[in-house]
């Protein structure tokens, strides 16, 4: 081999080296990731449901929040089983990546255990929170820390949280899946979860003013149980007034988690328009999407411009519609009961009897379902997504749920 040529194969291999690392140097230092990441999940943010929350709150001019993001597309939400997924089934499709079966959390055939968002972003150096108006134990949260056959296997699941070290801010309800039957819980094996969290350095904060105490000086660990079980409504007044509104925790979640260097992860499990859907609650159900819009005009506010915040339908529960010819400013009561052509204003294509049930906050009002059941089951819909802030415009189109476990996990 000449000396010639061997200058020339030095030249090239040193080319090579040097366009390398001006990759790595590009992709870690001048590619620009998002600080903070944001996931917001629901059940019945469809385009079935949201024309009547936007409605209801404002009439047909009306816009809300999550409107006045950039990027949108439409999910497809199907199982790996069934082409119509439970909530466990869809979370875990979104929070690992790949296609969950209903009635399993976090693990594919043979119960291989899938990594998930929170440990990634865990182990990319980011803190981790986890948000949920419902228990912490839900399908939903628990999709991004638990793995198991069995979605109802609360005792489970919460052990499995409670020993988890990867998330950093947990707030919602379930305090009964972590306290023993002698301190008014759930727990048969006699094992107080809350006390050992607390011994691995949490604070735990069991009401509002305990979360609004709770200090932000230090690196953040706290866990925040607001209920026995799921929280409050929004129109549970009464009740919720020592628990804080998802806007709220979402807040104070960014507020403990934006003082880390490398910038944080945090999923928002805005459960409680799927439970209302599940028993043909249809104002509720409205409500609890408006109390979403809130939470999400909370978190534009305190994480700031560098922010990634996805706001992403899981499923659509019940298949509420509106019907008949409302008034262009109708809103409120207005798109309730009975419209003007005589027919109900909303219906759903499953679930109970319609009717009144009378509550400790006041009487909730229940519409016709077209079939029959003790609660309402999953339609297919595809679900709506919408995006903003940096690596937002990867949200658009037709996208598969899985997609958004790839988008968020290149933005960490």
């Amino acid at each position: 081999m000449s000396k010639k040529f061997r200058n020339r194969l030095l030249a090239l291999f040193c080319l090579l080296v040097f366009l390398g690392l001006g990759g790595v140097f590009y992709v870690k230092w001048v590619v620009q990731r998002p600080f903070a990441v944001i996931l917001f999940l629901a059940d019945n943010l469809t385009p079935s449901v949201l024309t009547p929350a936007r409605n209801y709150e404002g009439g047909a001019d009306h816009r809300l929040a999550l409107e006045s993001f950039p990027y949108l597309a439409l999910a497809r939400t199907h199982a790996n089983d069934f082409a119509v997924c439970d909530g466990a089934a869809a979370a875990t499709s979104i929070g690992t990546g790949r296609k969950g079966n209903n009635g399993s959390l976090g693990v594919v055939s043979g119960n291989t255990k899938l990594p998930n968002l929170l440990e990634i972003a865990a182990q990319c150096g980011r803190l981790t929170g986890l948000v949920s108006n419902a228990s912490l134990t839900d399908a939903t949260p628990a999709a991004f820390y638990a793995s198991t056959s069995d979605p109802l296997d609360y005792m489970t699941i919460s052990r499995q949280l409670a020993e988890n070290p990867t998330i950093d801010i947990l707030l919602g309800g379930g305090a009964a899946d972590f306290l023993p039957t002698l301190q008014g819980g759930r727990r048969q094996d006699g094992r107080d979860l809350l006390q050992e969290m607390r011994e691995r350095g949490y604070d735990v904060a069991l009401t509002q003013t305990e979360l609004e105490q709770t200090p932000r000086w230090r690196s953040p660990k706290t866990l925040g149980l607001f209920a026995m079980g799921n929280l409050a409504f929004a129109d549970e007044v009464a009740a919720a007034a020592t628990q804080p509104s998802l806007a709220t925790m979402v807040r104070h979640a960014i507020q403990l988690l934006q003082y880390n260097q490398r910038g944080y992860l945090l999923v928002v499990d805005a459960a409680l328009a799927g439970k209302s859907g599940t028993q043909n609650e249809g104002e509720r159900t409205l409500r609890e999407l408006l109390a979403l819009d809130d939470a999400v005009r909370e978190a534009k506010a305190y994480a700031g411009e560098d922010a990634l915040i996805i706001v992403a339908g899981k499923r659509n529960v019940g298949g509420l519609r509106l019907n008949g010819y409302p008034f262009r400013n109708d809103k409120g009561a207005g798109l309730l009961g009975t419209n003007a052509q005589g027919v109900p204003s909303i219906t759903w294509s499953t679930g109970p009897e319609s009717g009144t049930r009378v509550t400790p906050e006041g009487p909730v009002s229940t519409e016709p379902a077209a079939s029959k059941r003790a609660a309402a089951i999953g339609t297919a819909e595809d679900a709506v997504v919408v995006a903003t802030g940096p690596g937002s415009e990867k949200i658009h189109g037709f996208l598969d749920n899985t997609d958004l476990f790839r988008i968020v996990e290149k933005g960490l």
